[in-house]
């Protein structure tokens, strides 16, 4: 089934989609971005996704092009193309088609607006038996990595470079402190306490992230936010990484070596169920808490 996106103002069929090739996301990756679950038809913590969007666009300077209730009719349009469905909802920003290549920002464009929908697969079931494996690298981005900006060059490397090691993920270490991954958030289980680092410009400020946060005060669950140091990631019981599509995944393998008992471990399968629920409640009645 072809779907239509969305192209400054239009909704339209992919193939008929055309952008200049003087759009600055093009030549410079100048825009940011933002990808929604969507469970059942219902958007996942969708006002959460839009206040980071306005974050990251303030950070670099973009005024956004958008209320939140415009963002949502948009966005309602396109995932009413596959009914009841699980998607992921991608949404761009780019700060506009400039007059040629100059690095210079200018101020009489106006931004560039994408947003489209695809299926959503169902939780990979190898991952919540068997776990995942991760690599650790050092963390060679900008220091800006709380702007969810389209230049993903060195995200892509990392997880390159994690694959060409064998490993699913890669975890992004500087000055000792491991900080995220290449594509996802960091938790670590040590001595029965759920420790995910605090939020900072070396991070993203994840959405998953915050509520596996909400989740643990609601259940009860001991955890803080703090650094993580290499040899807190070695000594781990549980290392989990969370993202919107990953949601929450346990971690068996650092660097060859087994994690815990080299299974998925106990705190996060009570942290999965949780998950689970939290995302029953917004298909019966479109609310994630």
């Amino acid at each position: 089934m072809a779907l239509d996106i969305y192209l400054n103002g239009e909704f339209l069929p992919k193939d008929q989609a055309t952008i200049s090739v003087f759009d600055r996301g093009f030549l410079f990756g100048d825009g940011v971005y933002e990808v929604i679950p969507v469970y059942a038809g219902k958007l996942f913590r969708f006002d959460q996704h839009i206040e980071r969007l306005n974050n990251s666009l303030a950070a670099i300077l973009i005024k956004p092009p958008l209320l939140l209730e415009e963002w949502r009719s948009i966005a309602e349009q396109l995932i009413a193309q596959l009914p009841g469905r699980d998607q992921s909802l991608y949404l761009q920003v780019t700060r506009g088609t400039g007059h040629d290549r100059e690095h210079a920002i200018p101020h009489d464009i106006e931004p560039n607006l994408l947003a489209m929908t695809r299926l959503l697969g169902t939780p990979d079931e190898n991952i919540k038996s068997h776990g995942i494996s991760v690599v650790t690298l050092d963390n060679d981005r900008w220091k800006h990595c709380n702007i969810k900006a389209i230049t993903l060059l060195p995200n892509l490397l990392a997880k390159h470079r994690a694959k060409q090691e064998h490993a699913d993920e890669a975890i992004l270490v500087r000055d000792g402190k491991a900080h995220e991954g290449a594509a996802s958030n960091l938790f670590i289980v040590k001595d029965g306490l759920l420790i995910t680092p605090p939020k900072s410009d070396m991070l993203l400020p994840g959405i998953t992230r915050d509520l596996v946060l909400e989740l643990a005060r609601h259940s009860g669950s001991a955890y803080c936010e703090a650094d993580i140091h290499v040899d807190d990631l070695e000594e781990a019981n549980e290392i989990w990484i969370t993202s919107s599509s990953k949601e929450i995944a346990p971690v068996v393998s650092l660097n060859g070596n087994p994690v815990g008992d080299g299974q998925p471990g106990p705190l996060w399968k009570n942290f999965d169920a949780l998950f689970d629920a939290c995302k029953e409640r917004l298909r019966i009645d479109g609310e994630c808490r």
